[in-house]
């Protein structure tokens, strides 16, 4: 018989009623990277419900993909359903399979080529809204970018105007009380705290203006258009016909939003400040996009060549991943050789998984380099996933990457970013960390040429 969840070692630094809450809540990200010194399963309490921390990449696979049929989503998905439904993040097994199956399309590479151009477009828009000199905050520029583009590719028409507004008021409240909601002592569950009070009013107003733009697509003539929205609309099961319902389309596009710009909006703004902090990097990888893109508009073929910036994006994702994720086991799960019973709530941290200096000699240090070793060949394919893995990873993640390097490769060769004097950015815990305050001046590059004549600088805002 294998042992239980007693054998499991108790994380230190629990006080008495709230468990491990106190230091989760303060300082998250260092909580979850200090687990691994404990041991590869930790038993962990926030107030009296037992959570279980997984700390190696190679049992968050198994929890992920090779024993994924035992768990499901888990208490950290559960408190952001009111926010997302049953989207993608939080529904059962058999839903999840039917809707990303009709999801798929919207996702294939062709329609990523199609969202590529508005991608650059919008790139191109914001590199050319600067002026030499300019003080930029460069972690609220970049949400704005991604909030933007999403919104642009999602929907069509001007209806989503009102989306866009509400996403930009909203989204920064749900994701900064997501963490809190999923890490507090469950007994605060369902009372009127200013975070709980927050959260829900925020959640309400996005899925009720998603609901009217939904409606109004629905009641134009027009309406099948190539973006997400329409596509959705019109998706029918292959074997039974079926469509989405209006609720299941808003879970969904809720669900797309509330995942899909947090993620390249903070690697972005992470990016440029590492290449401020690294010029070896930031000279090579402008030579990659001179010898690829050269003057021209970033497009979709380019994204295979951009090998080194690619490289450049796994670092900064590395560093800066997302905190937390959970699943709850529906059936006995041995993990380690311990079996944990059904009903657990099981946690792990990619922030803290991808800082394993077992995988990653110096894990703390920014080094594209080492994705180009011997030793990242030899890494297992598990020891990096940054979107999640199995049936669950993200399906959002090509749509993430191309928009960040066409971005990256638009705004770079016009546009050397230094921070600002003083500027020393820390990590702000969300559901993925992002710099709390990140003001970088604008230095036009000399050799810069902007397509069709247009210099730097020289356009509208976006």
């Amino acid at each position: 018989m294998t042992p239980g969840l007693h054998s499991i070692p108790k994380a230190p630094g629990a006080l008495p009623l709230i468990g491990h809450a106190w230091p989760l809540l303060r300082h998250p990200l260092d909580f979850v990277t200090s687990l691994r010194d404990t041991g590869p399963l930790v038993h962990v309490n926030i107030g009296t419900l037992p959570i279980i921390f997984v700390t190696t990449a190679d049992l968050a696979h198994e929890v992920m993909v090779t024993k994924a049929h035992a768990v499901e989503k888990g208490r950290l998905f559960d408190r952001v359903r009111v926010l997302v439904g049953d989207g993608l993040a939080t529904a059962s097994s058999d839903v999840h399979r039917r809707h990303r199956r009709l999801m798929q399309p919207a996702f294939h590479h062709k329609q990523i080529a199609h969202y590529a151009e508005i991608m650059s477009d919008n790139a191109l828009a914001l590199a050319e809204s600067w002026r030499p000199g300019q003080r930029l905050a460069i972690e609220q520029v970049m949400a704005k970018l991604t909030i933007n583009t999403l919104a642009a590719t999602l929907f069509a028409t001007d209806i989503a105007q009102p989306a866009v507004t509400s996403v930009r008021r909203n989204l920064p409240i749900i994701l900064k009380a997501m963490l809190l909601r999923a890490v507090q002592p469950p007994i605060l569950d369902h009372l009127p705290i200013p975070s709980n009070r927050c959260f829900d009013a925020a959640a309400a107003e996005l899925r009720s203006v998603i609901d009217n733009v939904i409606a109004a697509t629905r009641r134009r003539p027009d309406h099948h258009m190539p973006d997400l929205l329409s596509t959705l609309l019109a998706a029918r099961d292959a074997d039974t016909g079926d469509a989405l319902t209006d609720t299941e389309v808003r879970d969904e596009l809720v669900t797309i939003l509330f995942a899909g710009t947090e993620t390249t909006a903070s690697t972005l703004a992470w990016t440029f400040y590492e290449l401020s902090q690294h010029p070896e990097v930031e000279q090579r990888l402008l030579q990659e996009i001179n010898t690829v893109v050269g003057t021209r508009t970033v497009t979709y073929k380019d994204i295979p060549q951009l090998k080194y910036c690619r490289r450049v994006l796994d670092e900064v994702i590395r560093l800066h991943g997302v905190t937390l994720l959970m699943r709850r086991t529906t059936a006995p799960l041995e993990l380690a050789g311990i079996t944990i019973p059904p009903g657990t709530e099981i946690a792990f941290s990619l922030y803290a998984l991808h800082k394993d200096p077992d995988l990653y000699p110096n894990p703390q240090r920014f080094d594209p380099q080492r994705w180009l070793s011997a030793d990242a060949k030899s890494l297992p394919h598990w020891a990096f996933s940054p979107f999640g893995a199995g049936s669950r990873r993200c399906i959002g993640d090509a749509f993430s990457w191309t928009e960040a390097t066409i971005t990256l490769a638009t705004v770079l060769p016009r546009w050397r970013l230094r921070p600002a004097s003083g500027c020393s950015p820390q990590e702000a815990t969300s559901a993925m960390p992002h710099p709390d305050h990140l003001p970088m001046i604008a230095e036009a590059r000399l050799s810069a040429q902007a397509p069709e004549g247009r210099q730097p600088g020289s356009e509208r805002p976006l």
